[in-house]
């Protein structure tokens, strides 16, 4: 196995986990937030803030950079790593996901997805083959398997065939993967919110040399409370001896729930998005920064915050970028969101490690106002 994982620690009160993952480029403990770096970058950041915020693991995604600049473009370079200089930890997508939410014309057959691009509208196809080729290409050193992401909610028998075809194209992804002594491959349990179909998936995919296993198909749509029982059901299914990634969860709510339940990896745009419309993670909750109030609020944006930005700039400063449309606006809130997310899954950590994980995460949930039925961005 490429990627190795090592469960260090279990918390005595839940199910809350610590382990270690080693890649090619590196080891990191888990649970650990990945900053999505969609097409080569965290979105206005450079490599050496995500390295002194304590990014050890990054996400790239397969669509955009197959779309452009083209993955032959980033083999010819020597790969992703080195096409973006980043020489720590790279997982990719599968490009499935971007497929079933960009696309509004598509066409699902045994084959693959046949559909347009998101912009330019050309026809294009994806399959199994294809994304593992494209992965291969980049060079990352966990790539995902190409699934279907069925929308929510959809029909027993609709997840039934979607699980069905899942499964086929997971033992087509391993059989094309064409660099197996270099790159690390994740099983993606599907099956929406029903609990027969989950386990099924599970149990078929563990048959299968994953190097770990994600849920998939949340995070798309279903009430919070629903999210967690799929993962009630759906991680005890998964190996105690691999990696479990939850695909798609940035907020902080949503990973604590997640982490008592066993969950190690997390991803999520969500960080940058919101920086870029002046929205803040803070240690008291979000804090919009455009609002009148901050206009002559001399403090930093999150007094608790040791980042970059929270050192040197005020809440008032940060609102006149935004009102000026300056583009230090968008890397300042960005900078601080990744760093929200890095810290608060540190301090998930060493709670671990102390056996306080639910004490931690009920004094998060208070300091943000949360109950546990609320989604928090």
């Amino acid at each position: 196995m490429v990627i190795k994982y090592e469960l260090t620690k279990k918390d005595k009160n839940c199910k809350a986990r610590l382990g270690r993952i080693t890649t090619p480029h590196g080891s990191f403990e888990t649970p650990v937030f990945m900053a999505v770096g969609t097409q080569g970058t965290v979105k206005t950041l450079v490599k050496e803030e995500l390295e002194e915020i304590g990014s050890n693991i990054i996400l790239g995604n397969t669509y955009h950079l197959w779309c452009q600049p083209g993955s032959d473009v980033v083999r010819e370079a020597g790969g992703l790593h080195k096409f973006m200089n980043w020489d720590r930890s790279i997982l990719t997508d599968s490009g499935g996901f971007q497929v079933f939410s960009l696309a509004k014309l598509r066409d699902i057959t045994e084959e693959g997805v046949t559909f347009r691009h998101h912009k330019s509208g050309a026809k294009l196809f994806l399959s199994p083959e294809i994304s593992m080729k494209i992965q291969n290409d980049l060079g990352s050193d966990i790539m995902m398997c190409f699934d279907e992401c069925p929308p929510y909610p959809s029909s027993y028998e609709y997840m039934k065939n979607s699980v069905d075809r899942t499964l086929r194209w997971a033992k087509r992804c391993i059989d094309a993967h064409s660099r197996k002594d270099e790159q690390g491959l994740f099983g993606i349990v599907q099956g929406g919110i029903y609990p027969d179909l989950r386990k099924y998936c599970a149990e078929e995919l563990k048959k299968l040399p994953f190097d770990g296993y994600a849920v998939g198909g949340t995070a798309v749509g279903e009430p919070k409370e629903l999210q967690n029982e799929v993962l009630d059901y759906t991680v005890p299914l998964l190996p105690e001896d691999k990696p479990r990634y939850l695909m798609g969860v940035g907020s902080p709510g949503a990973i604590l729930d997640a982490v008592e339940r066993g969950i190690d990896m997390f991803d999520c745009v969500l960080p940058t998005r919101i920086a870029r419309h002046g929205t803040a993670m803070t240690s008291k909750g979000r804090l919009v920064i455009k609002n009148k109030e901050y206009e002559r609020d001399f403090t930093p944006l999150d007094p608790n915050c040791d980042c970059y930005c929270c050192k040197n700039y005020t809440k008032a400063y940060l609102r006149h970028l935004f009102k000026a449309n300056e583009m230090l606006a968008y890397r300042l809130l960005s900078i601080h969101n990744v760093n929200f997310l890095v810290k608060l899954t540190d301090g998930i950590r060493q709670a671990i490690k102390e056996d306080r994980f639910l004490e931690f995460k009920e004094q998060v949930y208070k300091e943000y106002g949360l109950n546990e039925s609320d989604k928090d961005f």
